[in-house]
Parts: structure tokens; sequence; C-alpha cells
């Protein structure tokens, strides 16, 4: 279905990650006229490579990025656009409106918010330079790439402990490092039965040469050496849009630090005709695979809502 002489798209899709670009070919595929705006801000374009996406495993992010976008092309009706959304708002008939940096208006029936997350993780020196190579946030998406080597942890309390017992699976030398923050003496114990180490003296700076790991050294001069390092981070909408439109967040909490959109099993978030996929959709540390998938349901769910003439 083309775009009428409104200029009316079907569909906007805010973001060009994996979740866009999955939720914008299946609406290419329902021949629905959809319009894809890409900030160029994916979350895992510092990553050296994929982890866990069958087809693509530990491919570089970069490639399966532009042969999503190359797949795009086959579709007439998907049309994929560089720029960002300032501002968007949802009119009395139900449509929506949306204005680029650049001031452009574009209007579609429906929406898709695919923005990605912010990453926050500690301020610590060495820490920004090594993100998404020596220092990660899922083991499940970096693990396998720095198995058998020293690893640590950066966190504290209960999701410090799991972290690290969970990282059992790629290394038999983890250490939890506090920074500072205090255990308790059952965490204590857990993490010995464990056979996981741990330090709760300040740390002072990630030491390696270029983006590769050789060590913490904490305040007090001493070292521990480590070949890479899993950091708990806390996960903010990267956009606005969501909370423009009415659509409601999850507050992130000790275990699940995601501020994420509220969308049930196909993408959607109660208000009408707006949908929500990829990782700022999600209230579970973030994967491409789980985006990928999110976005196929969402864009299925809007083809089904347009045909239904609501």
């Amino acid at each position: 279905m083309n775009e009428n002489h409104t200029g009316m798209k079907d569909c906007v899709v805010v973001g060009a990650g994996a979740a866009g670009l999955s939720a914008a070919l299946t609406l290419g595929r329902a021949r629905r006229s959809t319009l894809v705006i890409d900030a160029g801000r994916q979350s895992n374009r510092v990553a050296a490579k994929v982890g866990g996406l069958l087809g693509h495993d530990r491919r570089p992010p970069a490639l399966f990025h532009a042969e999503g976008r190359a797949e795009l092309l086959a579709y007439p009706s998907v049309e994929l656009r560089s720029g960002e959304v300032t501002h968007g708002v949802r009119e009395d008939d139900g449509t929506f409106a949306v204005t680029l940096a650049d001031g452009r208006r574009e209007r579609a029936r429906s929406m898709v918010l695919a923005p990605g997350t912010d990453y926050r993780h500690p301020q610590l020196p060495g820490l920004s330079e090594r993100w998404g190579n020596a220092v990660f946030h899922c083991p499940f998406c970096h693990g396998w790439e720095v198995s058998d080597r020293p690893l640590g942890v950066l966190a504290t309390g209960a999701v410090g402990v799991h972290g690290a017992l969970n990282l059992r699976a790629w290394s038999d030398r983890i250490t939890l490092l506090t920074n500072g923050g205090e255990l308790t003496d059952e965490q204590r114990e857990q993490l010995a039965v464990g056979g996981v180490g741990w330090d709760e003296r300040p740390i002072s700076v990630l030491d390696g040469p270029g983006t590769d790991l050789r060590a913490a050294v904490f305040a007090d001069g001493d070292e521990l050496a480590l070949g890479a390092l899993l950091v708990k981070s806390t996960l903010y909408q990267r956009s606005s849009l969501a909370r423009d439109l009415g659509a409601s967040l999850s507050e992130p909490d000790e275990m699940l630090s995601v501020e994420a959109i509220t969308v049930d099993a196909m993408g959607r978030t109660g208000v009408p005709g707006l949908y929500a996929a990829g990782d700022a959709a999600t209230a579970v540390p973030p994967s491409m695979a789980a985006a990928v998938a999110s976005g196929y349901l969402a864009g299925a769910a809007v083809a089904v809502q347009l045909a239904a003439g609501y």
C-alpha cells in the first residue's frame, strides 16, 4: 500500500537497530508504507562482534545493520531516512505526527518505537574506552570471547553475587569487585561456596593496552589481574517519545536495571496505534536475538491493526 495524497504513511518506525529493521521488514512484506528514521545510535555499534544471534553469530554489528538495510531496499513500500526524531504527538484523529531535527514533519497511522536505550555504567577511569570489548554488560553476548580468562564483575549486593556466580560458566577464575561497597556475611558465604573471590576495596583505574584489560588497580596501589570485566549497568530510555506519547514505563530496580516501555506480547503499549520493540521495550537484559523477535511481532501487530481498520 502506498502513501495517499496527504503524505500519510501506514507506519513510522523510530530507530534502525535490530528491532526497528525487523519491524520494517515485516511491514514491507505486508505491503504497508513504512518510514524508518535512523539516528545511527545503535547500542552495539561499539562491539567487535554480534554474540548469540542465529545466522549472524560472531559477525561485526555494522555488517548486520548494513545487510538489514539492504534487505529493506527490496520492498518499495519501505523508506529509510537518516535523522533524529525530536518530537512526537498523537493527533485527535488517532494518527501520529513526528518532527525531525531538520524540521521535517511526517505523519503516520501507527508508530513503532525502537530507539534503543542508553547504558549508564559506573564512572570509573578506563571503563568507557573498553566498553563493548573487554568491558561488557551481557555474558551471553560476550562471555564466549573471554572464556577461561581471569574475569571480574563490577557490581554490589545481590545482583553482583548473582552475576559473579553466573559467570562461572565461562571461567573458574571469577572475582566480584564492589568498588568500596560492602557485602553481607551471607553474600560472602554464597560466593565462597560457589568458588568466587571478592574484593571490596575502591578501584582507581582499569588498566591495559588499547581496549584490552590487564588489571584493576585499587586505590591502595594493589592490582588484580583481569582479562575482562562484566559491569552492571542501568538502561534508560534514549528518547522521550514514549513519555511524550503517553506510554507507561517501568522503574529500574536492583535486579532488573532497565527503564522499559511497558508492552504486551505483541509490542502494544496501551496507546492505540503505538507499539514498541527492542531494548527500549524489554524489562530484562537485552539482546539482538530478542530485539529481532520483538520487532517482528510489533510489525505483524501493526499490519493486523491496519488491516482491521482501527
